[in-house]
């Protein structure tokens, strides 16, 4: 017997080889799960998105996660799929986005992010939140109890705004040329929006103001504004 016929037989008949994907989506599928895609970045990466969004989805669903994709805001990231109660028969999924629980201050600091974040596209003056740290520190600086160390308590502060640009809600700026005693600056990331709604917003108010209640000396925010209006 020949051997090419040999091997030629031995091969099975109905075997069908899936293609693989084309480049442009192992890239977008790639980059999306090392992190959050923005337009400002790249914009032939995000022409890319758009193009093979309904591939991507297809893709990813197969891995329990979801494409959270706003064409507004210029940013895309995947998320794990919601859990419903049809999902109760079927094997849970390893988690591929993971959880990270957040610290009181690290919380605090998001929310009101959120808030400025919030209250500047209600100005309409531009399109990107660009924030000093002394900023950010007078955000906070009300919230938390008196100190009488101003040099520890911005310690601290730095501390959370470095974890947040870990996160990916803050991107620090590098300083202008010729301006290196400038503060540093960082610009809030819209993205923010897509994780702090309104409601977790309410939920938070409601929990802050039980803790500015325990703070010694501390007056709420809401109380300073009912005094203003009597």
């Amino acid at each position: 017997m020949d051997m090419t016929d040999m091997d030629e037989e031995e091969q099975p008949a109905d075997v069908a080889i899936s293609p693989a994907p084309p480049a442009d989506l192992s890239v977008l599928l790639i980059t999306l799960l090392k992190g959050v895609i923005y337009r400002g970045d790249d914009e032939r990466l995000w022409g890319m998105l758009l193009n093979l969004q309904t591939r991507v989805r297809d893709y990813v669903t197969v891995l329990g996660l979801d494409l959270v994709l706003d064409e507004a805001e210029g940013y895309a990231f995947l998320k794990s799929r919601a859990e419903s109660a049809d999902d109760e028969a079927t094997p849970k999924l390893p988690r591929l986005v993971a959880r990270r629980p957040l610290s009181f201050p690290i919380s605090l600091l998001l929310a009101l992010l959120r808030k400025k974040l919030a209250e500047f596209d209600a100005s309409g003056s531009d399109t990107r939140l660009i924030l000093t740290r002394d900023d950010i520190v007078e955000l906070v600086r009300v919230f938390l109890p008196d100190s009488s160390n101003e040099t520890r308590l911005i310690d601290q502060i730095e501390t959370h705004i470095n974890k947040i640009v870990e996160l990916g809600f803050l991107r620090r700026l590098k300083p202008l040329s010729g301006n290196a005693a400038a503060l540093p600056g960082f610009e809030v990331q819209r993205i923010l929006k897509a994780f702090v709604d309104a409601q977790w917003l309410a939920d938070f108010d409601a929990r802050l103001a039980a803790y500015q209640a325990q703070l010694p000396g501390a007056v709420s925010e809401t109380s300073k504004e009912s005094a203003n209006d009597a």
